[in-house]
């Protein structure tokens, strides 16, 4: 789909995942099933509509994970996409798709979605950078959905510059924050969830972010004395989130029976099972957390995390996985319970691996991040 002739991205080729609506397309969401039971698209995305009249032509759609349910960029019908900057490495999903297109020089940025990791996680791997928006910054129209209280769009670049162009066009400025960064913050207990060796490749990083502010202090996002620490952040987060998956599609994978191990009633069974009284007390201890992450950021820090917790795990290598996966979510989980926004940034590598390091700031702050993204320059892949 062409561009308009005039705007501040005419030129530009963007790809978008497939779980964004496009006139006239069957949207396929990563699953040849949903596939095969949705009509074509009525109208286009709101968000993708927005990047043509800013002057960029759609190029195509992208590989995901089943209905973006899925954090290794694997699926079970459609295969592993190629992680142009680690060969032989996982890029991580769901949004795989999008950042192995962008990582290889196929389109000069895209479109995903962000619940639990998904623009993050394979934007870290991938050695890129990707942002996490303010939840609500975005539009979600013509988006299908997985986890309302967590999904936001996101977006995929190879430098900080684009980064910002794309954001101009798709964040709502009416939400965005009045109140400068002055502060940085280092989360000791966030540091303490990564290999040693990813925390001592984002050191140089780390300093450059607070010479930029002049600013450094070292926190815990969550007190010491309280008995729920980081660890206990994804657990929070995934007992809401599965069980809106079930509200959603619970229905359509009951009707339709997936040939698929991921859209189950097994593999969501937490969801399927669940009482209202249930998704209440899940509620009750996600506006917990949320508070103490809002609390902790104040109006006017950012904090300084490991986007993941080790360099993207090898093809088939399950003790690679163990290492990283749930440490890496439970880093995810910081923003994604604060409703706030987050970006990563490819500034460093371990064993040839990009390694991120992220910055999350207060809600509204995401001009503000992306600023701070460019002002530290780019060091992402460049075509």
């Amino acid at each position: 789909m062409p561009g308009s002739s005039a705007g501040r991205l005419r030129s530009l080729k963007f790809a978008a995942k497939d779980n964004f609506d496009v006139e006239g397309f069957v949207t396929g969401a990563g699953s040849p099933d949903w596939k095969a039971t949705h009509a074509q698209a009525q109208f286009t995305a709101p968000s993708i509509r927005q990047l043509l009249a800013a002057g960029a032509s759609l190029v195509g759609k992208t590989q995901m994970d089943q209905l973006a349910w899925g954090s290794l960029g694997v699926n079970e019908h459609y295969g592993t996409p190629r992680n142009p900057a680690a060969p032989g490495r996982l890029p991580g999903g769901s949004s795989s798709g999008s950042a192995c297109a962008v990582a290889g020089c196929e389109v000069d940025f895209a479109l995903g979605t962000d619940s639990a990791c998904s623009v993050r996680l394979p934007a870290a791997l991938c050695g890129i950078y990707g942002i996490r928006p303010t939840h609500g910054r975005t539009s979600l129209h013509g988006v299908v959905p997985l986890s309302p209280s967590l999904d936001t769009i996101g977006w995929f670049t190879r430098t900080p510059d684009l980064l910002a162009s794309v954001g101009s066009v798709l964040l709502d400025p009416k939400d965005a924050s009045t109140c400068a960064i002055s502060r940085v913050f280092v989360a000791d207990d966030a540091l303490a969830l990564a290999q040693p060796r990813v925390v001592a490749a984002l050191q140089p990083a780390i300093s450059k972010v607070a010479a930029l502010i002049n600013s450094k202090e070292t926190i815990r996002i969550v007190d010491a004395t309280t008995p729920e620490g980081l660890e206990w952040f994804w657990f929070r987060v995934w007992s809401v989130e599965v069980r809106e998956v079930w509200a959603e599609h619970g229905a359509w994978i009951e009707a339709t029976q997936p040939r698929s191990r991921v859209l189950s009633r097994e593999n969501l069974k937490t969801g399927a099972d669940s009482t209202p009284e249930e998704m209440d007390e899940a509620r009750t201890h996600w506006a917990a957390l949320r508070t103490v992450v809002r609390n902790r950021i104040g109006e006017n820090a950012v904090i300084c995390i490991p986007t993941t917790a080790d360099i993207a795990p090898r093809l088939g290598v399950d003790s690679d996985l163990r290492s990283c996966l749930r440490p890496t979510l439970c880093l995810m989980s910081i923003a994604g319970v604060g409703g706030l926004p987050q970006v990563t940034l490819p500034l460093a590598q371990v064993e040839s691996c990009p390694v991120g390091l992220s910055i999350i700031g207060p809600p509204g702050s995401d001009e503000q991040l992306v600023d701070l993204a460019q002002r530290l320059g780019p060091r992402g892949q460049h075509c």
